[in-house]
């Protein structure tokens, strides 16, 4: 049964019935504030030494939308999944088996240690529909990446699917209450009795996830055309920053998609309020997107966003202070007037596009290479990086720049100028990211990366 949340407390783990899960007070905020920490929602969280509760006890604290275009609800939803969905349950197939678990690259732009990785698994799709998952998942990241900052990083993205090999096709919960599917992660609408909320086993998406290489962001596409999704911020034993669900086929769920990641990459406060929330009087929240301060003491302070106020956002508007946010009415105020952390179908504010880009980089390199710095290079040798189109790229040999060079994605060493002459060289790139978009000294200074390699004497 779902109760009603305490006027005041802090998220650490949120589900949308639209699509993913927010976390609304990370850890830095939870140090800077008032609020009480929340349950534990895992055996993980339980005092040393104490006994974990029985898992149909554990719950998570949800957020979810109602529909396309809405504000945020709270419940709070069982951890466990449900024994009438959890026992649909047959073994595969040999064949199926075999299936079960392959891992492919859908956009690969650089080794894993270059970029973010993000990782599309599938449930609901049987053997013989694991073409319409990844057709799918396609669709789903063009939809997202069309967003920006993404659409101005896909170079900084890779993209992976995993297939999970479900027994029937759809989804549990679609289209009545009373619908059970055998499928393979066991995701289901009609969490906690919200038609909306789409929930998953965990544990399950975590043994997929581990199959593909360094996860920074798993997505589980659910096989079904009804409006819905969940989604969880958790610390992983994979390494990823959260799950998040979303049925497959509705055209709206890629837009809780994105909102979900101005949680979990961009660290940003959620910027809808309650009325019955009234004043906030805790500390300095720590999220960048959330502040006590006005615009005028945000600009003679030089704190949060005052780089940006008085400029055109592109979620409408001015940059200021707004009041209202991080569920307080009063007492909070955030940069514009209805961003996409507020609505859906909104862009990311100026602020939120800035504290976004600096979430990708905290996974990815300004630069990227699958040209390895291991082994010496013959003068033939072709050298590609990949790089942001904001970004300006040097080339230098042995410490000089080839000034030609500028710009180009692809030399070899004789290109740059290097001939046989029976000495070593090397060579390096320099990429700098020039994006308007950021405007924070410190994270600029994190903008630059290069790449040195060796050419063999000849």
């Amino acid at each position: 049964m779902r109760r009603r949340l305490p006027r005041r407390f802090s998220i650490r783990t949120a589900a949308v019935a639209g699509g993913f899960v927010l976390t609304a007070a990370l850890a830095a905020t939870a140090s800077a504030t008032t609020d009480p920490p929340p349950p534990p929602s895992s055996a993980a969280a339980a005092p040393a030494g104490a006994a974990a509760p029985p898992a149909a006890e554990r719950t998570h604290e949800v957020e979810y939308f109602t529909r396309p275009g809405s504000h945020p609800r709270h419940t709070e939803v069982p951890a466990a999944t449900p024994d009438r969905i959890a026992r649909a349950d047959r073994a595969l197939s040999a064949s199926e088996a075999a299936a079960d678990g392959d891992v492919s690259a859908v956009i690969q732009t650089g080794p894993v240690g270059d970029k973010l990785d993000v990782v599309f698994i599938g449930d609901g799709y049987t053997s013989a529909q694991q073409g319409d998952f990844h057709a799918d998942l396609r669709s789903k990241w063009d939809q997202m990446s069309a967003v920006e900052p993404y659409a101005s990083y896909k170079e900084l993205f890779n993209v992976w699917s995993v297939d999970a090999v479900s027994n029937q096709s759809g989804v549990s919960g679609d289209p009545g209450k009373d619908v059970v599917k055998d499928t393979a992660l066991k995701s289901y609408f009609w969490c906690d009795d919200i038609e909306r909320l789409l929930c998953v086993d965990t544990a399950k998406v975590e043994s997929y996830a581990a199959k593909a290489p360094d996860a920074d962001l798993v997505v589980v596409l659910s096989n079904s055309t009804k409006y819905g999704g969940a989604g969880y911020t958790l610390t992983s034993q994979v390494g990823y920053d959260g799950i998040a669900t979303a049925s497959s086929d509705h055209a709206d769920s890629d837009q809780v998609a994105v909102h979900e990641t101005g949680h979990s990459l961009g660290k940003l406060a959620d910027e809808y309020f309650y009325d019955d929330y009234g004043t906030y009087t805790g500390a300095e929240p720590g999220e960048s997107n959330a502040t006590k301060l006005t615009a005028a003491q945000m600009t003679s302070q030089q704190k949060k966003w005052y780089r940006w106020i008085g400029q055109t956002s592109p979620d409408g508007g001015t940059v200021g202070a707004y009041e209202g946010g991080r569920y307080y009415p009063k007492g909070i105020n955030r940069p514009t007037d209805n961003s996409i952390m507020r609505t859906l179908g909104r862009e990311f504010s100026l602020p939120g596009r800035e504290a976004m880009i600096a979430g990708f980089y905290q996974h990815a390199s300004v630069l990227g290479s699958n040209t390895g710095t291991g082994t010496a290079l013959k003068r033939d040798a072709t050298i590609k990086v990949t790089f942001p189109a904001s970004a300006s790229i040097t080339w230098s040999v042995d410490g000089t720049e080839v000034t030609a060079a500028r710009g180009k994605s692809s030399v070899t060493p004789a290109s740059l100028g290097i001939t046989a002459d029976g000495r070593a060289h090397t060579i390096t790139a320099k990429a700098t990211d020039n994006t308007k978009a950021v405007k924070d000294p410190a994270l600029q200074k994190k903008l630059t990366a290069s790449r040195t390699w060796k050419v063999a004497a000849s």
